[in-house]
């Protein structure tokens, strides 16, 4: 039995837990040398392809060597850098005192599935793959310039997880691509594990209510971004990726408007935003009108409202914060439940405690009809962490309605407007309009980091 090479020992004594790890000790006719791997990590038809049958097809160490270069093999200098590349999927070969490692990592969800937040009725409904390369693939079938540029960055002290920053260098900001690369450079985090969790990593402040960065999982829209001169990051390991600068606008915007006729793209735009209004001022507008200025209302409105809450015992503030925290409850609900049971046991559930909750005179009639309008104009906004931003800044409205009627509807609409004005994505203004090739926006006062408010 030949005796185990030191290089051999000291890799297996730095792995003593790991039950997958694989040794074998390979012999032809001139050659010997050991291999060691994870069986779990590695592709065994690529091991067979790329290492097995050129090392029995060999004559010489060097002529092995020579054969596993070709396929991207490189040698590595210490044993912690190649159980490093081990647990990414290498397999590395030992020779005496020589290292090489290959990479044959065994690729997870290398297929695109259905989108599943980004529908559209017209266009492509695949999403983006998890495995990053794959992601790049599908980015390059879509975008064919020679001036895309792909920046490969590792991200995680323990999780090494691959992160590529995906632009045009010819239509991006220059300034722009220098401060994500510093940001990306900057991050120190254990494990990174989703694009989401990036996004938050590169956005400093922690109490930043709208987003300035765009997460999706379509390859038409990260294409579209790449053309307008945006930046596209890619993260191993989920479907997701990041876009930026993004602006509210973006937000707003769906892949079903440039699949549709002018005037029909023309309506959805301006549905989504009599639906973000909507969603945004209407339990304000009917805490102040109802408590404070009912005289808004013509006489016969005004008489039916009251009607419907003569059997309400308290004020309207507290009947519409208890109908929003239901129809939230409702919508987290319908997420976490499995989907079989989800969408029938929340509609039911709707159904049941709104009948129940007139009855019981805990709401007026009209509040259901507002609560419904209000759920229902919330779901429309294309991007979910839009929806989820205006979701939260309702309740800052209502607090406002409550207080000073609809004088503080006002002011906070404003306030809100305001903080949208002052705020960045990236130095861009985050209020900025592209009308054609004419460019309207709304500047701050003075340049403020990222996301930041003056």
């Amino acid at each position: 039995m030949p005796t185990e090479n030191l290089i051999v020992s000291r890799i297996k004594k730095s792995l003593p837990h790991s039950i997958d790890l694989i040794v074998q000790h390979a012999v032809n006719d001139q050659i010997e040398v050991d291999f060691l791997y994870f069986s779990t990590a590695i592709d065994h038809s690529l091991f067979y392809q790329l290492v097995s049958m050129p090392l029995f097809d060999s004559q010489s160490y060097e002529q092995f060597q020579e054969k596993l270069s070709i396929f991207g093999a490189k040698k590595s200098t210490t044993i912690t850098d190649a159980v490093n590349q081990m647990l990414q999927g290498s397999i590395v070969v030992v020779y005496y005192d020589d290292i090489i490692c290959l990479n044959i990592k065994k690729v997870w969800n290398e297929d695109p599935e259905q989108t599943t937040t980004e529908n559209v009725v017209l266009g492509s409904n695949k999403a983006f793959a998890e495995d990053i390369t794959s992601k790049l693939s599908i980015v390059r079938t879509r975008y064919k310039r020679q001036e895309l540029t792909a920046q490969q960055f590792e991200i995680g002290t323990q999780s090494h997880t691959k992160v590529m920053l995906v632009f045009d260098h010819e239509l991006a900001k220059p300034d722009v691509i220098t401060l994500i690369q510093e940001k990306l450079r900057t991050i120190n985090v254990d494990v990174l594990q989703s694009s989401g969790q990036l996004e938050k990593l590169l956005n400093k402040r922690r109490y930043s209510l709208f987003p300035t960065m765009m997460i999706t999982e379509r390859p038409d829209r990260a294409t579209l971004c790449l053309a307008q001169g945006k930046v596209v990051i890619l993260v191993e390991g989920t479907q997701f990726v990041l876009i930026m600068p993004a602006v509210f606008f973006d937000f707003m915007s769906a892949m079903d408007d440039l699949y549709q006729s002018f005037w029909v793209s023309r309506l959805l735009v301006s549905l989504r935003y009599v639906s973000l209004f909507i969603t945004l001022v209407l339990p304000s507008l009917y805490i102040a009108i109802v408590s404070y200025n009912p005289e808004l209302f013509r006489v016969q409105l005004t008489l039916s409202i009251a009607g419907s809450r003569a059997a309400v015992p308290y004020p309207s503030y507290i009947e519409v914060l208890f109908m929003l925290f239901m129809i939230e409850a409702l919508t987290e609900a319908s997420l976490r439940l499995p989907k079989f049971i989800g969408s029938t046991a929340t509609t039911v559930g709707g159904l049941i405690l709104g009948q129940a909750a007139q009855q019981a005179g805990l709401v007026s009639s009209i509040m259901i009809i507002i609560t419904s309008a209000v759920a229902i104009s919330n779901f429309v906004i294309p991007i979910n962490a839009m929806s989820f931003a205006m979701r939260f800044v309702k309740y800052v409205l209502i607090l406002f309605a409550s207080l000073f009627g609809i004088i503080g509807t006002t002011v906070g609409l404003f306030l809100v407007i305001g903080y949208l004005v002052s705020l960045r994505s990236f130095g861009e203004p985050y209020l900025k309009i592209s009308i054609g090739e004419k460019v309207v926006s709304f500047p701050s006062p003075s340049s403020a980091p990222d996301g930041e408010a003056t």
